[in-house]
């Protein structure tokens, strides 16, 4: 099952951390921002922006379990974005991280399966099997109901993967349809309801840190469910707002940061690799303490 591997991988390192890798060419040090001045291409960017993923994930591997890369930030860049992000799904997968790519996809029919096949499971070429973008997981958007999800679920049965589905998201604006009142019950807690109900195997929740109330109250409801906790660092979610995710021993759930990790070397004055690798440390300590792991 793949969230077994993701807890045996958090188990092993004892942090329940993904370093979100969501590079803007702003978030670049200036040694590679310069890389990009030369000819102003999208090529050189995103040749840049594949440079410090790879450097974050050298200085990062042996501390996070996993990474999250998220596709806005490639597909900003074209077809040398979208080649950026593959290569780095690919590093990050030889340094033994598990990867989820932070998609947020969602649709019916041939077109989820479409979006499943690209990032979960294979494209048949003359017989040949491939993995354009392979990832561990993946997020999902539920708002269309099953037919959105089920495609991906699929996928996630046949080849061991999983989905994170967007429950209670840590964005300010999130209540204006997720806390929408349904038969009596908020619509984020419906659509828990309905993920616990397509498999906690394969299926997790996407419950952010800047609504801890809302966090303790889905994980009382679902204690078998992986959360996928955002909001941590830089949206202001601190050790004590994810806490409430957790299960015993700090189980079934991990927390990402992305800005406060790659940007790191902004605030602290060390070589760019240095500050990222000394954030997560930062980070993992004090989930240990809080977490008691």
């Amino acid at each position: 099952m793949s969230f077994k591997r993701l807890g045996g991988l958090i188990a092993q390192k004892k942090n329940p951390t993904v370093a979100g890798l969501d590079p803007r060419l702003d978030h670049l040090p200036p040694d590679l921002r310069g890389q990009v001045g030369r000819d102003g291409s999208l090529e050189s960017a995103a040749g840049a922006i594949l440079a410090f993923n790879k450097g974050l994930i050298d200085a990062l591997a042996d501390v996070v379990p996993a990474v999250k890369p998220q596709l806005a930030c490639y597909e900003a860049f074209g077809l040398p974005g979208l080649a950026a992000l593959r290569e780095t799904m690919v590093y990050a997968a030889s340094k033994g991280l598990y990867v989820i790519a932070d998609a947020k996809r969602g649709d019916i029919g041939s077109t989820a399966k479409a979006y499943a096949d690209a990032f979960l499971g294979e494209t048949i070429v003359g017989g040949s099997a491939h993995r354009p973008f392979p990832a561990d997981c993946m997020t999902v958007n539920p708002y269309l109901g099953s037919e959105g999800v089920l495609p991906f679920v699929e996928r996630c049965r046949k080849y061991s993967r999983a989905v994170f589905v967007l429950a209670k998201t840590s964005n300010a604006s999130a209540g204006e349809l997720q806390d929408r009142d349904v038969e009596g019950a908020p619509l984020y807690r419906r659509v828990a309801e309905l993920a616990a109900a397509w498999g906690p195997e394969y299926v997790g929740l996407v419950v952010g840190a800047t609504y801890p109330e809302q966090l303790e109250e889905l994980r009382r409801a679902l204690p078998q469910t992986f959360f996928l906790i955002p909001g941590y660092g830089a949206q202001g979610g601190g050790a004590d707002d994810v806490a409430p995710g957790f299960g015993p021993g700090g189980a079934r759930a991990i927390v990402n940061s992305s800005r406060a990790i790659s940007c790191a070397w902004q605030k602290s004055g060390l070589p760019w690799q240095e500050a990222a690798r000394a954030e997560a440390l930062r980070m993992r300590d004090e989930l240990r303490q809080t977490l008691k792991l």
